[in-house]
């Protein structure tokens, strides 16, 4: 890696245990070139003030309101381009990985410039995998991966979500697909200062999808399964109700911005990707 400061990496903070956060800034702060750690925290409250004596590189940035996800990701992805910072990693408080990994990740990215965004291999605690590549959604995806994964329909739904997940290509290689989790994202600055940042009008979900999408149009979204991290993924949608709510009010936006059933652009990157995927082997 080079000689200066080239990586900022942001953390959005809602009513977080202390502890928790305190082990994710830990390994943040042994990822070697790091700028600045933004942790911009959505409480009401700022118990969590106390993280920035951590390491003189934290920004803590208390917000007194919860602005969501994407918003409060924004306020530190701005600063990085108008910094001219060549990355920005965003990370999920609920996950873990060695700060290796991001080393791996800097020098693939420098190699292939052609490359907007990274998602490495996600984990379940257990070592089991996490399907976080995607194709673009259309409305039955995600009514019928919510209501419809049971009874005498499980084994359709079953059938046609592994598709939507990609699940053929088994994640053994790398993947230029146009749909990654939020959970951990590599991006080049650059390629964001073109087409724009999270959208603010997702409070809560599908900010993602909407972000890498826009970038797929221009450059390759790519899954990198050198690395792999750790997350602790809860599906809270399918736990609490508020949050069904918000990811319902978020696919809601995303399809009056995109096109229900009349999405051409969906279509069209869809067949492109399973097609690649399935003559390239994958």
């Amino acid at each position: 890696m080079p000689d200066i400061p080239v990586i900022n990496a942001s953390i959005v903070l809602h009513n977080n245990n202390y502890e928790s956060i305190k082990s994710i800034v830990s390994t943040i702060s042994h990822v070697e070139h790091l700028l600045h750690l933004y942790l911009i925290d959505n409480s009401l409250d700022d118990e969590l003030k106390s993280l920035e004596s951590l390491d003189k590189r934290i920004i803590y940035r208390h917000l007194s309101k919860n602005v969501g996800f994407g918003k409060a990701h924004n306020i530190a992805l701005k600063k990085s381009i108008e910094d001219d910072v060549k990355y920005h990693v965003i990370l999920n408080p609920d996950i873990s990985f060695e700060p290796e990994v991001v080393r791996e990740i800097y020098d693939f990215m420098e190699i292939n410039s052609d490359v907007s965004v990274l998602m490495p291999r996600v984990l379940f605690r257990d070592g089991s995998l996490q399907y976080l590549c995607k194709l673009l959604p259309t409305p039955f995806d995600l009514f019928a991966r919510r209501f419809l994964g049971f009874g005498l329909l499980n084994g359709l739904v079953s059938k046609w979500n592994s598709e939507y997940e990609l699940r053929f290509t088994t994640y053994h290689r790398l993947m230029n697909v146009p749909s990654l989790s939020g959970c951990f994202l590599f991006f080049r600055t650059a390629s964001l200062d073109k087409v724009g940042l999270f959208d603010p009008r997702y409070f809560m979900y599908m900010e993602d999808v909407d972000l890498t999408r826009r970038l797929h149009k221009y450059f390759k979204t790519m899954y990198f399964p050198d690395v792999e991290i750790y997350h602790d993924f809860e599906r809270a949608s399918y736990k609490n109700f508020n949050m069904l709510v918000h990811h319902t009010v978020s696919a809601i936006r995303y399809f009056n911005k995109w096109g229900w059933l009349f999405d051409e652009e969906r279509r069209m990157v869809n067949k492109e990707t399973v097609q690649q995927l399935k003559a390239t082997g994958a």
